[in-house]
């Protein structure tokens, strides 16, 4: 029986990115998303889920992700599912956990508040990464209100 294994989520960071090296010394980062479902039940009710999702990125990803992303920032991870398995030192059950192995991470929305790198398309072309097919790099600031703001 064929397999794939492709995941492409869009949604915000839930704390700093952790950028460390491998004893030989490889870039891996790991953050964590909050991808947030909103939908209407039949009943008129509103609904909104938040999943949780921890992302590992590995060598050139991993030092941008470490450089350029926050908590709170929206990015756009395409990669696959990896599951880790362990034994509970405390209780010797088995555990194991799905995660992201991003391959690609694209920046949304423009910098941050407080100041931090802004993802504009040129930080963007500086780092190396391109655009996602179908999602185009964000506006320059003011860009986008110019456009809503415009009278025909």
């Amino acid at each position: 029986m064929a397999s794939f294994n492709s995941v492409i989520l869009c949604g915000h960071l839930t704390r700093d990115p952790e950028l460390r090296y491998t004893p030989q010394g490889v870039p891996v980062c790991d953050f964590g998303l909050a991808v947030n479902r909103k939908y209407t039940r039949k009943s008129g009710e509103k609904v909104e889920e938040v999943a949780f999702v921890d992302v590992t990125a590995w060598s050139r990803q991993a030092e941008i992700a470490g450089e350029y992303l926050s908590k709170g920032r929206a990015v756009l991870v395409a990669g696959h599912l990896t599951q880790d398995r362990w034994q509970d030192e405390a209780t010797g059950q088995k555990r194991s956990r799905l995660r992201v192995v991003a391959e690609t991470l694209q920046f949304l929305g423009g910098a941050p508040k407080e100041g931090g790198a802004q993802a504009s398309e040129s930080s963007v072309e500086e780092t190396g990464l391109s655009p996602a097919p179908g999602f185009p790099p964000p506006a320059p600031p003011g860009l986008a209100q110019e456009a809503g703001a415009r009278e025909d």
